[in-house]
């Protein structure tokens, strides 16, 4: 059983309390539309799907974890918005869904997963393809800082490490996640926040350090 499946995981996920920031982002990106669609990509247990199709968006939600995204779908039956809700078994690099369908991406706690770069950049293009243009991109993600300076990445990667589980994630630098998401057609659109930071002389580390900021797709696609 995959340890995003786990009882004791998915309901620590189900009590979770949406990302604020990302619902203040959230209510200034409504555009003009009667009914403006999002996509969270890795969305668990609904935590930030479900409010957000409280505030008058129709969400698709995506998750490998089954047991997740049957959670999800209870909350928003639990919270009158099952019919703006959609939740679908999907990995973030292979997207079930149209091209240029999305006012609002997510992708919040989930590129940091990805287990190689070519990976990361197959989900960030994927993201980039569901976007309309002018859709707002919001990202919450690992940050390089979460690991010692002279942390090794994976051999053959430039942004893949063990060090902090034991297992492959992403943690980027700030000029490689803006660099990533440009390539990508995603242009930064307010600060990139650094949360979590060691204290200068701190001895040990806790739990990672997150990226968290607001990306825009271009207007003009190629």
């Amino acid at each position: 059983m995959s340890r995003w499946a786990a009882p004791r995981t998915v309901e620590g996920f189900r009590r979770s309390e949406p990302n604020a920031t990302l619902l203040r982002f959230v209510e200034g990106e409504r555009p003009a539309a009667a009914s403006p669609f999002a996509l969270d990509i890795g969305c668990g247990a609904g935590r930030n799907a479900v409010p957000i199709a409280a505030r008058g968006w129709r969400v698709v939600g995506t998750d490998l974890a089954g047991p997740m995204l049957v959670a999800a779908a209870e909350r928003g039956r639990t919270e009158g918005v099952a019919a703006r809700t959609l939740f679908v078994q999907a990995p973030m690099e292979h997207l079930p869904v149209p091209d240029r369908a999305f006012d609002l991406v997510v992708a919040h706690g989930i590129w940091n997963l990805a287990r190689s770069g070519p990976q990361f950049r197959l989900a960030v293009a994927e993201a980039a393809r569901a976007a309309r243009p002018g859709a707002g991109l919001f990202v919450f993600t690992f940050s390089r800082n979460t690991l010692p300076a002279d942390a090794e990445p994976v051999a053959g990667e430039s942004f893949v490490f063990t060090q902090f589980a034991g297992e492959p994630q992403c943690f980027l630098t700030a000029d490689e996640l803006r660099d990533e998401l440009g390539a990508a057609g995603f242009d930064p659109a307010g600060p990139l926040v650094e949360h979590n930071l060691p204290r200068p002389g701190q001895l040990t580390r806790g739990g990672p350090v997150i990226f968290e900021g607001a990306f825009r797709r271009r207007q003009a696609i190629t």
